[in-house]
């Protein structure tokens, strides 16, 4: 660029020497614009080359920042997509737990509503023990506590009827008071048709003696059928409702080591059991 500007410098002078019209004034004022113009090229040149170097900069800066944007695109979509499958999974268990819930829910109102039957029936039940043992009570109180008595336990009646008030010692023919005894119960179980009824009979320990009778199983189970049949017989009661049953001496209420003891142990127990098979079916639904 110097060369050029002297070049033309010595151009200048040459071509003023020649005319020898151009005065040196001229000459020196045409020196210093040269020089100007050279600076304000220098200049430019130096900031053209810093221009250049910028544009290479911010060239590379935007590759990178490409890349990079192209990357923060690609973990967008990845987690976009993450992000719909997790809730896609998150919905599909919700649902789930919802109808866990709802099972739930309507399982708890089927219990509510059982045990609401329950707890009725229940009630039902007590009521008509209560009746019943009133009833049982009032037709029965004619005859002394040592004679029978009359008891209510776990919603069933016990009618217990001692051996002084229905046998002889050993014996199994009921005699007549005992007869009427168990003709008022048969009227009271009559007025009740949905009573089932259990007759036990029970003994003390000490051993039977008799060669008619084998032991005191056999005495029990014998007793309880007597006392069944007067009731089938006399009383009128449908057999179907009645269930002997001879427990010998092993179930006993007071010890047998007395005779106040023994004469407590050797009893015939009426059992009045209101009919529990609705219960029982609500129960077996648990």
């Amino acid at each position: 660029m110097n060369r050029i500007f002297a070049y033309s410098m010595l151009l200048i002078g040459m071509a003023l020497t020649l005319n020898g019209c151009v005065s040196k004034k001229k000459y020196t004022e045409a020196l210093k614009q040269g020089a100007i113009q050279d600076s304000l090229r220098q200049v430019r040149s130096q900031e053209l080359i810093m221009a250049q170097e910028q544009i290479r900069n911010l060239t590379g800066d935007t590759a990178s920042l490409g890349v990079d944007l192209r990357n923060m695109l690609s973990e967008y979509q990845q987690l976009q997509t993450t992000s719909s499958e997790e809730l896609a999974m998150t919905n599909q268990e919700l649902q789930e737990k919802v109808a866990a819930l709802n099972a739930k829910e309507q399982e708890l109102r089927d219990r509510e509503a059982r045990l609401r039957e329950l707890n009725t029936m229940i009630r039902q039940k007590d009521s008509l023990a209560n009746l019943l043992y009133q009833k049982v009570q009032d037709a029965l109180t004619a005859f002394e506590s040592d004679e029978l008595t009359v008891s209510q336990r776990e919603g069933n009646i016990y009618v217990s009827l001692s051996d002084d008030l229905l046998f002889g010692s050993g014996s199994i023919e009921v005699n007549p008071k005992g007869r009427s005894a168990l003709i008022r119960v048969a009227e009271v179980l009559n007025r009740n048709p949905d009573i089932q009824v259990m007759i036990e009979g029970h003994t003390d320990d000490v051993p039977i003696k008799s060669g008619k009778i084998k032991d005191n199983w056999d005495l029990s189970v014998l007793r309880a059928t007597t006392v069944v049949r007067i009731l089938v017989w006399g009383g009128k009661v449908a057999p179907e409702r009645l269930i002997p049953s001879g427990r010998s001496k092993y179930h006993p209420i007071a010890g047998n080591d007395s005779r106040e003891g023994r004469d407590r142990n050797r009893r015939t127990e009426i059992i009045l059991k209101p009919q529990l098979e609705a219960l029982f079916a609500i129960l077996d639904q648990e």
